[in-house]
């Protein structure tokens, strides 16, 4: 039985609080091509340098705070009545550190460390190395748990479950046009569930509804609508 509402949201949502989360129009990601830092052959390649790009934007982000755009979906999950999913395309934890809770971050986490041999999970420290050892397993293989281009996102079958759960979805600071994001809007449609855009500019997506302005004001004024108040 459905019931639930589904936000996935994207780099617009943590725009407001600094963080350059996404490939800029230039073909540049802090400044670096993507190519460079954001694939498993560039950790091949280069891991040092991989791994001082993921320092930098792990020491970014905790310096950056959640914004009003944060806070207000962190209110609806805690007050409505109904199930409210939150689903990030965003590395970051602003969203947990607005009081959010089980946010599904399906390309990883930067608070989180990977051991590409055998698979372990653990925090990540501050700062990582090329040499650092997986606690599990000893190999000097660890890298950042994040999903990068080419590799597939994480917990698929756990969000379209709760896609098929919902009778709303919402797209915040994300055309959702890249797959396999893009599929969930798909999905949507084929499920008759509604859908409404939250977004600087409207994207030019199939959306039964696109509302256009920073998220630190659609998105408090839209949970607002839905809470009453």
């Amino acid at each position: 039985m459905r019931g639930g509402i589904f936000i996935l949201s994207g780099a617009g949502l943590s725009a407001e609080s600094g963080l350059r989360t996404f490939r800029a129009a230039d073909g540049l990601w802090e400044d670096h091509r993507v190519e460079d830092v954001a694939t498993p052959e560039a950790f091949v390649r280069d891991p040092a340098q991989v791994q001082r790009f993921y320092n930098m934007r792990r020491a970014q982000a905790a310096l950056a705070e959640p914004n009003a755009a944060h806070r207000a979906l962190a209110r609806l999950q805690a007050e409505h009545d109904r199930p409210v999913h939150l689903v990030t395309q965003n590395v970051d934890d602003l969203l947990e550190r607005a009081g959010a809770r089980e946010v599904i971050h399906m390309h990883g986490a930067l608070a989180g460390a990977l051991c590409a041999a055998c698979g372990s999970r653990w925090p990540a420290p501050a700062a990582m190395a090329v040499g650092d050892p997986c606690p599990s397993c000893g190999a000097a293989r660890t890298r950042p748990d994040i999903v990068w281009f080419g590799e597939i996102p994480y917990h698929m079958d756990r969000i379209e479950e709760a896609l098929e759960e919902s009778d709303l979805f919402v797209a915040v600071g994300t055309s959702g046009t890249v797959y396999p994001a893009a599929g969930f809007g798909r999905m949507a449609r084929a499920l008759g569930i509604r859908t409404l855009e939250l977004n600087l500019e409207a994207s030019g997506a199939r959306f039964d509804e696109q509302r256009e302005g920073p998220a630190s004001a659609v998105v408090p004024a839209w949970v607002a609508e839905v809470l009453g108040g």
